[in-house]
């Protein structure tokens, strides 16, 4: 049976935040909001908890994870990114973003693209989600929470209980998250390269 834990979407519970950051230092999967929608989440070097993650999506073993930063400087610790890309950012984060770019050797070669040893990272505008980051110190190894056979994610964290209660470790209410992912830029390449539209606006990002 998970825990829930309802934190404010404003003003996080600090006793909340650092209970919801132990559960992830010992192995445990939590869903939590972002600034897009609800996510599943897990400690970044855990094999185990994401190989459970993979069964509750149905993902096969080249899905492609997130790595969800507190900030642009943790950001940079997994990504290789020049001056240019940097200041390009920095415009754009916190935000509804999922940056695509080449990563560095703090990331577990699991997580990397297999060919292109890349890495999807984003830095969310949400409250709790920068909370728990902050206090976990490290980032969360992270994906949508999309059931399988649904086209879009679950929203109500009530509903998300019923679901998953006896699947996840816990379950952190923080109000209505919406429906629409990020958008996702691939910046691996030239120029960037848009893979899904989201909330974020492309034409933003390349302004």
């Amino acid at each position: 049976m998970s825990q829930f834990f309802s934190i404010h979407p404003d003003n996080p519970q600090h006793r909340l935040v650092r209970q919801a950051s132990e559960i992830v230092k010992k192995g445990g999967i939590i869903v939590y909001p972002t600034d897009s929608a609800y996510a599943l989440g897990c400690h970044v070097g855990d094999k185990k908890a994401l190989d459970k993650i993979r069964q509750i999506r149905q993902l096969d073993k080249n899905h492609n994870f997130t790595l969800m930063c507190r900030d642009l400087s943790e950001l940079a610790v997994y990504a290789k990114v020049d001056n240019q890309l940097y200041r390009s950012l920095k415009a754009h984060t916190p935000g509804p973003y999922t940056f695509i770019l080449e990563a560095t050797s703090e990331v577990p070669r699991r997580l990397m693209h297999p060919k292109r040893k890349t890495i999807g990272l984003r830095v969310p505008e949400n409250p709790i989600a920068l909370a728990l980051l902050e206090d976990l110190g490290e980032p969360i190894m992270s994906v949508t929470l999309i059931m399988p056979g649904d086209e879009y994610p679950l929203t109500d964290p009530y509903d998300i209980r019923d679901m998953l209660e006896h699947h996840v470790d816990l379950i952190v209410e923080g109000g209505y998250c919406g429906l629409e992912p990020t958008t996702v830029i691939d910046l691996s390449g030239e120029s960037p390269v848009i893979i899904r539209q989201g909330m974020g606006e492309f034409e933003d990002f390349m302004a």
